[in-house]
């Protein structure tokens, strides 16, 4: 489920906290992906066209294995490094919502039957498609494949997204890849959403960004836990009667979830928002605080190339899959593994924060002050304000090459056509073209051009006019 209306209030309050990129953009990442929402959704999407799931001549479920091994393969030919992490024991505080889907999973079921007797197909496809379930089947089946294909994975305690945001906030992994944005409030410091979205869909990669949501909501990770357990989550019930926009003015009243509690309980009982009696959030909490997870320092993680045999074995003899197709997804997971992997160029790049303006001194004089202040102002609009200094030179190096970088950006300036077109209106016309204009000379070329020209222009009268007078001379000159 993840948190109900994160998305659209980070797109409000913290849009730059919200970034689309395509799949080319995580070449040489490393990216943690909840296997278990990835299964869910493989179920879901790769189905007949009559809406029924992928069976084999056995009538064994092979959807979940064919979106695996191509999404899989898809990502690694852009050379994403994928680690898959799947969900261990449920904790006890998930129950609940548990048992709550599997009451709508009977409820769809009957639906289903319904359909199946008077409505249309589409009736059919919707309450199908709510009957989903990943089972313990379909993890055993999806961690041979990941094994024969040598792609690691790891079997978490219990949730997979706090699993996967730990190896994120370890550093064994750039990011973390999933649709629930819990995943953020345990703590990944970036997610990844519709990463195995299918190549059909079209849609962009979403990046949402942890330290620039804090940023722009004006709260800590505390808080942020607050705030993600009133909307709800996968823990509580959100409080009927208070949205998104509600939450995040209540945790700015009153900074504290727990405050929160006791003002909603004591003041607003009246008005028709209530908190339920049992409603343990310092237990759900806790759960985002310190979930259940293996640390990022005891997992190792390691690429392997695929084992065609087995893959052959696995995917057509026993689950019917094309033959052909398989030996060509295992020849591409081969010559990933064999390629030496390319640095990012962003490796070999430091940005440097920027800088903040010191405070104006307060000054005593009457009209110091506002002097000042205009003085800054101006140079602020000369110059668009103080901007962030990018430093090519590797790690480690003294050298700065700013003022390289200046000179080169001016030179391009000045050859592009806007400048080439500018300098000429500035010049006067000449009856001959001066090549010095073209060549982006200074004004001292274009002037002694000016007086070749005029020179030249002169001096033909005079040598008309000699021959006239002297044909006869001039003729035995220029014979001689």
């Amino acid at each position: 489920m993840g948190i109900k209306g994160l998305t659209p209030l980070l797109s409000t309050h913290a849009p730059d906290a919200l970034t689309s990129h395509a799949i080319a953009t995580l070449f040489n990442r490393r990216v943690a992906i909840d296997a278990s929402m990835s299964i869910y959704q493989f179920l879901i999407a790769v189905r007949q066209a009559t809406g029924e799931m992928l069976t084999n001549d056995n009538g064994e479920e092979t959807s979940h294995l064919m979106g695996l091994f191509y999404r899989t393969i898809r990502m690694v030919e852009n050379g994403i490094k994928v680690v898959y992490v799947f969900d261990g024991r449920p904790p006890d505080m998930k129950r609940a919502v548990l048992k709550e889907r599997g009451e709508r999973r009977k409820e769809a079921v009957e639906g289903g039957e319904e359909a199946k007797e008077v409505g249309t197909a589409e009736d059919i496809s919707r309450f199908t498609r709510r009957t989903v379930k990943v089972t313990p089947q379909h993890n055993a089946e999806c961690q041979r494949l990941l094994k024969l294909m040598g792609i690691p994975y790891v079997v978490a305690p219990s949730e997979a997204e706090a699993q996967c945001a730990e190896l994120a906030r370890g550093g064994k992994v750039y990011a973390a890849g999933s649709e629930d944005m819990d995943t953020l409030t345990f703590g990944s410091p970036i997610l990844m959403r519709h990463l195995t979205f299918s190549e059909a869909k079209k849609a962009p990669i979403v990046e949402v960004n942890l330290q620039k949501a804090l940023e722009g909501l004006d709260m800590d990770m505390s808080t942020f836990i607050d705030l993600c357990i009133l909307l709800g989550c996968d823990y509580l019930e959100p409080i009927k009667g208070v949205g998104p926009t509600t939450a995040l003015k209540l945790l700015r009243e009153h900074g504290s979830l727990k405050k929160i509690v006791k003002h909603l309980r004591e003041k607003l009982a009246i008005s028709g928002i209530t908190v339920p009696e049992e409603w343990p959030w310092e237990e759900a909490k806790k759960m985002f605080e310190k979930p259940d997870v293996i640390s990022a320092d005891k997992v190792e993680l390691e690429w392997k190339a695929p084992d065609v045999d087995g893959l052959v074995q696995f995917l057509v003899k026993d689950k019917g899959f094309n033959e052909d197709r398989v030996r060509k997804g295992a020849d591409k997971l081969a010559k990933f593994m064999n390629t030496k992997q390319q640095g990012r160029l962003d490796g070999f790049f430091t940005v440097k924060p920027k800088p903040k303006e010191p405070a104006a001194s307060a000054s005593k004089g009457k009209g110091k002050g506002k002097v000042d202040d205009k003085k800054s102002g101006a140079a602020k609009g000369k110059t668009g304000g103080v901007k962030r200094k990018v430093s090519i030179s590797p790690p480690g190096c003294l050298l700065d090459v700013e003022p390289l970088i200046t000179r080169v950006r001016r030179y391009r300036a000045m050859q592009s056509r806007g400048a080439r077109r500018k300098r000429r209106s500035n010049v006067p016309s000449f009856p001959l073209k001066c090549p010095f204009v073209d060549s982006g000379s200074d004004c001292c070329c274009c002037i002694l051009s000016f007086v070749i020209h005029y020179s030249i222009l002169f001096s033909l009268p005079c040598v008309l006019v000699l021959g006239l007078r002297h044909p006869l001379s001039l003729t035995d000159s220029i014979n001689e």
